[in-house]
């Protein structure tokens, strides 16, 4: 049985040798490596903290001691240690989530994988113990570098220094990178640290001498130690800025030695008030492939060679990031008015093709979505169009800045949002299902949602041109499928996939669910039922046409990949009642709650978003009621008809 093996908890670290220490990290890094490889996901962050998490679980007795990750994805060594060892079905449904997940372990906390809450949440908590009598639980914050760059850090940081009393630990995991290389000006405070060497060669020297010299020699170290750093920051400032906020400081150590972590983390415990543990790691460590991949270090992969670290998977087909990446840069090309924005995404969501072209048009605020909303408003105010590239989960973080930033004060921004509607094995969080629903009540916005590539270009370009208001492209995750042509375009940009003479069902399909759409006409055509299918191209506001068109058939069906409670369906339904429509509508989308991780396909299938369950219902509908065959037939009928759900 290998020492892996043998951790079916925390506790079972505590009679551990230094060699065995050792000899655990690199067990749990080959698991990691061959496991991950099998199943996709988030390789070389949690191969920059294995030593971390044995020192943490060493030192805090989980889960009477709350330890919350910032953001979640460097939490598989943290699985592997409190008794999860089986990564067979990594990600995928039924199996282990990718993040920490409560219904999974007692030992995980918070579930929420977005950056920068971690303070906070740990603000709460150790407030709460406080309050409640539970003055003697710990409360542990594994923050990275890349999180301090977002507001709530600070936020929490200006709170957790108003009161000295509480028992809180926060772990900067500080490798340089949140995706890629963090920047800023946080950024460069911290790298200014990890690269004092007189400093660090002097802290490490010193603390490895005490330790030789035994116990007393320890607690005399620990008592000047406070001095020294004063005296050295006089001349480094390495300090200074968490000095200033009147938190207790220990560091920087090597994230790699289990030994020099667990001491830290054994004084920060001590101490008794908020501190500072500033770790140094790298990320990828331990795996020569992930540290040869310069633009992530293999942040997040597929299924891998896990001798290689070469890809598994293959595809012809273009993904939807890059067809937008070579999109913009075409733009840009065009109209130097056009700039870009992301939040730590630069490659992720595919503006880094233009930030190569053109390096002075593009910025990367770091992991601070609202500040890149109204930067972005600022930057239309002074004649740019800025081009602000987010995942469709993290534009909820940034609504009030749509809303009074930009929306309010008329700028012309145009938001893309990236893995929009459901996104699969990274779960709950990160599904990008609610941005329909959260930003159709923004006055004047307008939304589009290309069905295909052809599609993503030309409505981006659209997009683009408009100056008096947001503009919002919104497309799903992983390659482009097949490229679906109209019938014919009417007046107003709507486009006709499918014309039936038949009158009986309008099928009114939102973005990349054209293609579903298709299959459910052709299966209400083979039962004698007449389907059209429209793509509205931009669906809010709701084209003219849709709703002129609703009141040639006896049934409108919507369908989209968001929630859908508030969704295009309802508003949709607004529209036609406003002008005086009475046909019936039946609203299908996604059930409004959390979504578990799993495929697309799987997730769509419970959610009975398949062409045969659909085309199934609505059939039932059709044939089972006496619904009007035109607009003004005199038939009252109620205007939900919508199937259940199967979740």
């Amino acid at each position: 049985m290998t020492l892996l093996e043998r951790i079916r908890g925390p506790r079972d670290l505590d009679d551990l040798s230094t060699e065995e220490l050792a000899e655990l990290a690199a067990e749990i890094r080959a698991y990691l490596v061959q496991n991950v490889a099998k199943t996709g996901g988030h390789l070389g962050p949690n191969l920059g903290v294995v030593e971390m998490t044995i020192a943490i679980h060493r030192v805090f007795h989980s889960p009477t001691d709350a330890v919350v990750f910032d953001t979640g994805h460097q939490s598989y060594v943290h699985k592997l240690l409190t008794g999860r060892q089986d990564f067979s079905t990594l990600r995928q449904q039924g199996g282990l989530a990718g993040y920490p997940q409560r219904s999974e372990s007692e030992h995980d906390i918070v579930e929420s994988s977005h950056a920068s809450s971690s303070l906070s949440w740990a603000d709460g908590i150790s407030k709460a113990f406080e309050m409640t009598g539970q003055s003697d639980r710990h409360v542990v914050a594994v923050v990275g570098d890349g999180a301090l760059t977002g507001g709530m850090t600070w936020e929490a940081l200006n709170n957790i220094s108003d009161d000295n009393t509480r028992k809180l630990v926060i772990i900067v995991n500080d490798n340089g990178r949140s995706y890629a290389p963090t920047i800023g000006g946080m950024a460069r405070f911290l790298s200014s640290v990890r690269t004092q060497r007189t400093y660090r060669d002097l802290q490490i020297s010193s603390a490895r001498a005490f330790e030789r010299l035994g116990a007393p020699a320890r607690a005399f170290y620990r008592g000047v130690r406070g001095g020294m750093h004063g005296f050295l920051s006089r001349f480094t400032d390495n300090e200074a800025l968490y000095s200033n906020l009147d938190i207790k400081y220990v560091g920087p150590v090597d994230g790699h030695d289990e030994h020099a972590m667990e001491a830290a983390l054994r004084q920060a415990k001590q101490y008794g008030a908020p501190v500072i543990v500033h770790a140094i790691t790298e990320k990828g460590r331990g795996y020569e492939p992930a540290l040869r991949d310069v633009a992530d270090q293999f942040h997040a992969v597929g299924q891998i060679d896990p001798e290689t670290g070469e890809s598994l998977e293959t595809s012809s087909k273009p993904s939807w990031t890059s067809v937008f990446a070579d999109s913009l840069v075409a733009l840009a090309e065009e109209n130097e008015r056009l700039v870009g924005i992301t939040a730590a995404m630069l490659r992720p969501t595919g503006l880094h093709r233009m930030a190569e072209r053109f390096p002075s048009r593009v910025f990367d605020v770091g992991i601070a979505e609202q500040h890149a909303v109204t930067s972005a408003a600022g930057l239309a105010f002074g004649g740019l169009h800025p081009v602000v590239a987010i995942y469709a989960t993290f534009m909820n973080r940034a609504f009030d800045q749509v809303l009074m930033d930009v929306a309010l004060h008329k700028a012309g921004v145009t938001f893309v949002l990236d893995r929009a509607g459901v996104t699969g094995p990274d779960g709950p969080s990160h599904h990008g299902v609610w941005d329909l629903s959260v930003l159709q009540v923004v006055p004047g916005i307008r939304i589009a949602a290309p069905r295909d590539s052809v599609r993503l270009t030309e409505e981006l370009a659209e997009a683009v041109k408009v100056d008096d208001g947001p503009t919002v492209l919104r497309f799903p995750k992983g390659s482009v499928g097949v490229e679906y042509d109209a019938v014919h375009r009417l007046d107003d940009g709507v486009d006709v996939l499918v014309e039936s003479e038949r009158k009986d069902v309008l099928l009114v399909a939102v973005g990349p669910m054209a293609g579903i759409a298709l299959e459910v006409a052709e299966r209400l055509e083979s039962h004698g039922i007449g389907a059209t299918v429209v793509d509205p191209r931009w669906v809010v506001p709701v084209p003219r046409s849709v709703v002129e068109l609703a009141g040639e058939y006896r049934i409108v069906v919507s369908l989209e990949d968001g929630v859908r409670v508030g969704g295009i369906g309802t508003r949709i339904r607004q529209d036609l009642r406003e002008a005086g429509v009475d046909t019936a509508v039946t609203e299908l989308g996604l059930p409004d709650e959390f979504l578990d991780h799993a495929t697309r396909g799987e997730i769509l299938e419970a959610a009975g978003l398949t062409p045969q369950h659909i085309a199934r219902d609505v059939t039932a509908m059709v044939l089972g009621s006496k619904l009007p065959h035109a607009r003004g037939a005199g038939v009252d009928v109620p205007t939900d008809t919508r199937p259940q759900p199967r979740v």
